[in-house]
């Protein structure tokens, strides 16, 4: 017997999880098993999560993506949001976080762990606020952690908790004058909890008890970055490496009773200090799969973070995040809408597969070669088969139709692949006729 996918690993168990992660990124399952038990590739996979295709995340392994979804009091609607999710599922998303902020969290987040078979990953900071429904200050660190409890016996596979914003990495943040303060909703909350109580992290003070429950159901810890930058002003300070070095010692610490981790990391950074970012992590992690939002490397997109997310996004995984936060166009802006999900969902797959070929994962490259080869041959249905939005693909070609089938709109009988392939074949070029 066993108690999580890293105790199976570290006593040579193979599960039915690692049998069908290993045939999935086609590496021995010895392998795969060898990784987990030194902690650089976890399986989320909750034993009350009974619908579960299980995925693995970790920087040797295919790069995985999630989306968060969820209601807020100002977009309420259950059925909508399960229409994105199953959605986001079908476009190929691994992973699905309910950050649900009002309602009845519990009835939707027991609704995704019995039926849908993504990565489902929750926070249990925000949905503590909405059960309880009263003042902040008077929420206890019992009830806090109760919360966690719950989450994990619904079923939940991985939970975002913020433990490294303790009482000394809060000090740092307050000396260290941050040009965008904490933007972490989670961080956010606990911070206030902590000034307006003067008590200590409950998820930092009890971590034994939380590692407990994780232990039990098998729930991979998603250790949350409550002072991840906000802007690219924020970007590497004080505040971020004080506490990514405490969730460096948390780490260890799960790890000793083979709870598997996660690190949560940024958030805003320049372009250039990606590279450095993420192998810091990966030392003072020791390797532990990281989780980033974005990162966005630049603060003058609303309407198109997407974009500015998928960039940093490309650059992190290549060298070394495992797993990217999708973010959408309606990021700092509003809820997202099912359109909104699937641009952040596309440019989110497109990074995670360009950083799939620059870190050499075996037949990354294979998707490629044949949509080159398809429009070498000008198969335009093929070419449609293979693009990785094939509505939008068909759709455009529909909207402009072209005078000659194996020409497009844009170069006419100028073609080049028409041009050359007419050449090689002997035949005449009637650019003109």
């Amino acid at each position: 017997m066993y108690t999580t996918q890293m105790d199976a690993a570290k006593h040579g168990i193979i599960t039915n999880e690692m049998r069908s992660v290993a045939e999935y990124e086609d590496i021995p399952v010895e392998k795969l098993s060898s990784l987990i038990a030194e902690g650089k590739v976890v399986i989320p996979a909750n034993k009350n999560h009974k619908c579960l295709k299980p995925y693995g995340i970790g920087n040797s392994l295919k790069t995985k993506i999630n989306v968060n979804l969820g209601t807020s009091k100002d977009c309420l609607n259950l059925d909508i949001e399960m229409k994105k999710v199953m959605a986001a599922v079908n476009m190929g998303a691994e992973s699905i976080m309910d950050l649900s902020s009002f309602g009845d969290t519990k009835k939707f987040r027991r609704k995704l762990t019995a039926e849908c078979p993504a990565i489902i990953g929750t926070v249990p900071i925000y949905d503590a606020v909405v059960y309880y429904n009263k003042a902040l200050k008077k929420i206890t660190s019992k009830e806090w952690i109760d919360i966690v409890r719950m989450h994990a016996e619904d079923g939940v596979d991985f939970m975002t908790i913020h433990c490294g914003i303790n009482r000394s990495t809060a000090k740092a943040f307050k000396q260290s004058k941050r040009h965008t303060n904490i933007v972490s909703r989670g961080g956010s909350i606990i911070f206030a909890w902590m000034e307006l109580t003067g008590n200590e992290n409950p998820f930092y003070e009890h971590f034994d008890e939380i590692l407990d429950i994780c232990r039990e159901y098998d729930v991979t810890l998603s250790l949350g970055d409550a002072c991840r930058p906000g802007s690219i002003a924020d970007s590497g300070d004080v505040s971020q490496i004080s506490e990514l070095v405490e969730l460096g010692r948390l780490t260890m610490r799960a790890w000793e009773k083979d709870v598997q981790v996660i690190i949560e990391g940024p958030g805003h950074m320049p372009l250039n200090e990606i590279k450095s970012n993420m192998e810091l992590q990966q030392t003072i992690c020791k390797g532990a799969p990281f989780y980033v939002l974005g990162p966005l490397v630049t603060d003058i997109a609303p309407g198109y973070d997407h974009i500015t997310a998928a960039i940093g996004g490309a650059v992190a995984a290549t060298y070394g995040a495992s797993f990217l936060c999708y973010v959408t166009p309606a990021e700092h802006l509003r809820l997202p809408t099912l359109d909104d999900v699937k641009d952040g969902i596309i440019a989110s797959k497109i990074a995670a597969h360009a950083a799939d070929i620059a870190k050499g994962i075996p037949h990354a490259k294979d998707w490629d070669y044949d949509m080159s080869q398809s429009r070498r041959e000008l198969d335009w249905d093929k070419q449609f088969d293979l693009a990785i939005d094939s509505e939008k693909a068909r759709r455009y070609r529909a909207e402009s139709k072209p005078e000659k089938e194996d020409t497009c709109t844009m170069c006419g009988k100028m073609c080049a692949v028409r041009n050359i392939n007419k050449i090689l074949r002997g035949e005449d070029v009637d650019i003109m006729d």
